[in-house]
């Protein structure tokens, strides 16, 4: 029996091939796809695990040291090298763990001295910085019955005594010392307030006047034993004595002169700056002199010899 066969036309073989071509061609371009996203598979890997690398071995080297120095950050120029060691000391040494912990002990630590106040610690990668704002003191005042002295600051503060001889610091005579406050309290007491507070006005004037050489340097106490005339009304309330031993009457209170016909305050330090100008010092060389500033005149006085015929 014959057997039938089909005959396939030029066109359809052609048509079969094609499609033949194409089922191949697209396994393979899926072939060289997948194969592309293994490669790029096993370089992301391979540039992950090198970047890792290099990651660890700079923050080994960028790694905090295990501790660091205590450093004291922007710090007044008044400020000497005793001053900072006591604050060391109080702080509990001179290089710290670089730890968390250790800013909150350190701030404890400080909240205790009474030289600094709004204190800041702060752990950085190699130091402890501490910020501070300085107390600077004005007056130094003697306590016989304890045989110590202690400063005030402006805010009448109280700070634990040490030698501070590059500051003009005056001593306040005759201060009533009934209770005498701890460091870091305030002595809060009228006749201490008021020898600060004519302190400070000689300090704001040399400023303007004489920054150059100071008066205030010139001068050694205030004498506030008469403070409102608890003593006598009749004298002086407020008397300076320069380290040459001139006596300089001051009269009343800072902003009390109305009450007892005194010259002004104005008057008063223009007096005693003309005078110091004139002459060059306070005692203009002479011995046992004072200067009245209480009279309400217009010309400077002139220092009077207490022991003139």
């Amino acid at each position: 029996m014959a057997r039938k066969t089909q005959k396939i036309s030029v066109g359809e073989r052609i048509r079969s091939w094609r499609n033949a071509w194409a089922k191949r061609s697209t396994r393979r371009d899926w072939n060289w796809a997948a194969i592309l996203k293994v490669v790029a598979v096993l370089v992301f890997l391979a540039a992950s695990g090198a970047f890792l690398r290099y990651a660890e071995a700079y923050v080994k080297t960028i790694s905090p040291a295990a501790d660091g120095p205590l450093v004291l950050a922007a710090v007044p120029e008044w400020v000497k090298g005793d001053l900072r060691q006591r604050v060391a000391q109080v702080a509990g040494g001179t290089r710290f763990p670089l730890t968390e912990e250790t800013a909150a002990v350190v701030a404890r630590n400080l909240k205790s001295m009474s030289w600094l106040d709004d204190v800041d610690v702060q752990v950085t990668y190699d130091s402890v910085r501490v910020k501070a704002r300085w107390r600077k003191p004005v007056a130094l005042i003697d306590v016989p019955e304890d045989r110590s002295k202690i400063y005030v600051d402006t805010e009448l503060t109280v700070l634990d005594y040490m030698p501070m001889p590059h500051l003009p610091i005056v001593e306040l005579k005759g201060v009533s010392l009934n209770w005498v406050p701890l460091p870091g309290q305030a002595f809060d007491q009228q006749d201490v307030a008021a020898g600060v507070a004519l302190a400070l006005l000689l300090h704001r004037m040399d400023a303007q006047v004489t920054p150059k050489n100071p008066l205030l340097e010139h001068i050694a106490t205030i004498d506030v034993r008469n403070y409102n005339g608890r003593k006598n009304r009749r004298e002086p309330h407020l008397v300076l004595r320069s380290k040459d031993d001139t006596q300089i009457i001051w009269g009343a209170e800072i902003g009390e002169w109305t009450k007892h016909l005194e010259a002004t305050d104005e008057q008063k330090l223009a007096k005693l700056y003309a005078y110091y100008r004139d002459y060059g010092s306070l005692s203009a060389g002479a011995k046992y002199i004072y200067i009245n500033l209480r009279d309400p005149q217009d010309k400077v006085p002139k220092p009077i010899d207490k022991y003139r015929n």
